[in-house]
């Protein structure tokens, strides 16, 4: 891979150790890639925020590298394990550990977003524009429908974005790997975020390639069901990309049958002690919809809505937090429903949840039981009348 001048000075340490480690890790990641340079990107997203996610060597890793490197580039910053507001039912380990986190990314600049849906909340670069982002549903979406260009990076290789401004020129970032080489044909009509995202996932699972067509699938850009599709596809595999009616070599057909396996590896449970709603943590749109759904309803057991704060803040402006808290809502912001600290087998057997993201890290980080429904039938279920 080729380097200009000033990317050989800093990797042979003239911007500093941390500095140079950074261009260390790109260099690597460019080599196995088959990238030809590095290229400038307009922003990063890392993940990696929870202590959950790293534990005491990330956290350890974090301290040491905060302390001699400062972002070069807009850089936001994944969930961490709780909401600041509303630590008390956490081990004082927990909060210390995943304070230090917060530290060390205030120490390098990023912004404190704490978000899994960067593109709700900040302005969107224009089309074509180079970024990086680690959280896998924000890569996809952003590849499949906002023509960003970004690999699904790794916490590290987004770090070391975020430092040098800069990150090799490999798949997602080169248009021949957006160019899809397979494409899925339901055959059965996909009404509900959850059908979306069972399709995102079995897509996941199939397909190899860094991009997959989807054929008889059309629905608006900022539909719900696009996210349930970017964040379940980035759950079951490597691909990176989605394209919605374009042709390609290979069709795989998908059915009712596909569909139910894809269901029973990851419903668990006919029922569940508790709701989670939150993974990707929800923006505006669905907190309109679960408002209009809610209306002169409550719930009938404990619901915990996982949302950005900048959303939170929106949302509290124009009423929507104060109806949904009426209705039993419980809003918790900074956080979401993967690797959450905040729903374990001490308190719960199983979970309510219309994601399928959260459902695959719920039944294997937290070993819990989940009951997959769709948003409406959740509140068709699981409320009485006011």
């Amino acid at each position: 891979m080729q380097l200009t001048a000033d990317e050989e000075k800093s990797l042979n340490g003239d911007q500093g150790e941390t500095v140079s480690s950074a261009y260390r890790i790109l260099l690597a990641i460019g080599e196995a890639t088959d990238a030809e340079k590095l290229v400038p990107i307009k922003w990063v997203h890392i993940s990696g925020v929870n202590y959950n996610t790293i534990g005491d060597s990330g956290v350890q890793f974090l301290e040491k590298f905060s302390s001699n490197a400062k972002v070069a580039v807009k850089t936001t910053i994944n969930p961490m394990g709780f909401d600041r507001n509303k630590t008390n039912r956490l081990s004082e380990n927990f909060v210390k550990k995943q304070m230090s986190i917060v530290k060390s990314f205030e120490a390098i600049g990023t912004i404190p977003s704490f978000t899994c849906i960067p593109y709700e909340i900040f302005d969107i670069p224009e089309k074509g524009s180079m970024v990086s982002f680690a959280e896998s549903n924000a890569a996809v979406f952003s590849n499949s429908m906002l023509g960003l260009l970004t690999n699904k990076e790794s916490s590290l290789s987004a770090l070391a974005s975020s430092v040098t401004g800069k990150a090799p020129l490999s798949d997602l970032r080169i248009e021949e790997f957006r160019r899809p080489k397979v494409v899925i044909k339901p055959n059965f009509k996909l009404e509900t975020e959850l059908d979306y995202g069972l399709l995102g996932y079995f897509a996941g699972k199939v397909v190899r390639d860094s991009c997959v067509a989807f054929e008889s699938v059309a629905v608006k850009p900022g539909d719900i069901k696009m996210k349930s599709v970017s964040a379940a596809i980035g759950t079951s595999g490597s691909c990176g990309m989605f394209t919605l009616g374009e042709k390609a070599e290979e069709v795989i057909s998908y059915g009712k049958e596909e569909c139910n396996i894809i269901k029973d590896e990851l419903n668990t449970s006919e029922d569940g002690d508790l709701i989670t709603l939150g993974s990707p943590q929800l923006g505006m749109n669905e907190l309109n919809l679960l408002d209009k759904l809610l209306e002169g309803k409550k719930f009938t057991k404990r619901c915990l809505i996982y949302c950005a704060r900048a959303i939170h803040k929106q949302a509290t402006q124009i009423g929507l937090i104060d109806r949904i808290e009426r209705a039993g809502g419980e809003f918790i912001c900074d956080s979401c429903t993967c690797l959450t600290p905040l729903v374990t087998r001490d308190e719960v057997d199983s979970v309510i949840t219309n994601s399928i993201k959260g459902a695959y890290y719920l039944n294997r980080s937290n070993r819990l039981g989940v009951s997959l429904k769709d948003l409406m039938t959740i509140v068709k279920e699981y409320t009485n009348q006011k």
